[in-house]
């Protein structure tokens, strides 16, 4: 018999690690760039200086029923 806490262990393993690379967009010029580009730089920053950036959004619309 096993516990819990080993069989959470094994359902986690299980798991293949998958990385979501999440894509950024300058508020100011609109230039896309990824986490992992943004993560090499020294200072988060766009090409044209600015520093606010907006996670983009999937064009999907949820439609959800009235309950």
């Amino acid at each position: 018999m096993t516990s819990m806490a080993e069989e959470n262990n094994e359902s986690i393993e299980q798991i293949p690690n998958e990385t979501f690379d999440v894509i950024y967009s300058c508020l100011r010029c609109g230039t896309n760039a990824t986490n992992a580009e943004l993560s090499r730089l020294p200072e988060i920053k766009c090409i044209c200086g600015f520093r606010v950036f907006t996670k983009a959004r999937p064009p999907v619309v949820k439609t959800v029923k009235a309950v």
